[in-house]
């Protein structure tokens, strides 16, 4: 099969797939579950592919373990996390923008085709891994192996010291600046990142360079539009002291804080 036609399927699967969440989400009057929805697409998609494909090869079934793993964990997380709790702000001011009586079909385009088409398109790095193999050289397939280590442990531990900072009463309103969290302001979007350029790195393995357009997409929107710069600029303002926080250690890329500049 070509791989410009499984993506198309792919399109296909992902969007259906996002208009079962939307409909949930009417009847709910919370469009904010796209977000644990969002892993778990991934895994969809992928397993459509592995399907599709009727996978063989070691490369592939690791490449779809790496998906599954890092999608379920990410669903859980947030699912978790939002469980029971009012709808995320974001979707609240919208909905007040466009008025209550008509959000439910503006939501469709707006929050839930949006983010499937941005899935299907980013899905294309996975989708370059999970092809047979033309070249096979090493070097990438253990390159993206480390990536994808590197990157669970950052994002999934980054998580992690998080919820258990603020599960503690003592840390309201304070800044959380240990474990991964003294070396990265983000280590959790860091991690996301570099998990997709494992997957990129799958692709490469495969001979499909270009499929390295999805991680260049994740990693855009990551930094630039929904992760890093939305967060930062609501942190500045929500929480005294991120200032110094910011001067003494990196946004994104993990090293170690200025000492100089370290709280007393």
């Amino acid at each position: 099969m070509e791989i410009w036609k499984l993506w198309m399927e792919g399109f296909v699967v992902v969007l259906a797939f996002m208009t079962l969440i939307w409909i949930w989400s009417v009847r709910l009057k919370n469009a904010g579950i796209v977000d644990p929805f969002w892993g778990l697409g991934f895994i969809v998609v992928s397993f459509w592919y592995a399907y599709r494909l009727n996978i063989t090869e070691v490369h592939q079934w690791i490449l779809l373990a790496m998906v599954a793993i890092w999608g379920i964990r990410l669903f859980v997380y947030l699912f978790i996390r939002n469980y029971g709790k009012k709808e995320d702000y974001r979707y609240q001011q919208f909905r007040r923008n466009y008025g209550e009586k008509r959000y439910w079909w503006f939501s469709f385009f707006q929050v839930f085709m949006l983010q499937g088409v941005l899935l299907a398109f980013i899905s294309i790095s996975i989708l370059g891994g999970l092809f047979p193999s033309q070249t096979g050289h090493p070097f990438w397939f253990i390159l993206s192996l480390i990536f994808w280590m590197v990157g669970f442990v950052f994002e999934a531990g980054g998580d992690f010291q998080m919820t258990r900072f603020k599960a503690n009463p003592d840390n309201a309103g304070k800044i959380m600046d240990k474990g991964f969290w003294r070396y990265t302001r983000h280590p959790n979007y860091f991690g996301d990142t570099m998990v997709w350029w494992a997957y990129a790195l799958m692709a490469v393995y495969n001979g499909y360079w270009w499929a390295i357009a999805g991680a260049v997409l994740m990693t855009w929107l990551i930094i630039r539009i929904s992760g890093v710069a939305m967060l930062e600029k609501n942190l500045k303002t929500r929480r005294k002291g991120y200032d110094e926080y910011i001067k003494r250690t990196p946004a994104f890329f993990p090293w170690f804080p200025s000492e100089s500049k370290k709280p007393v």
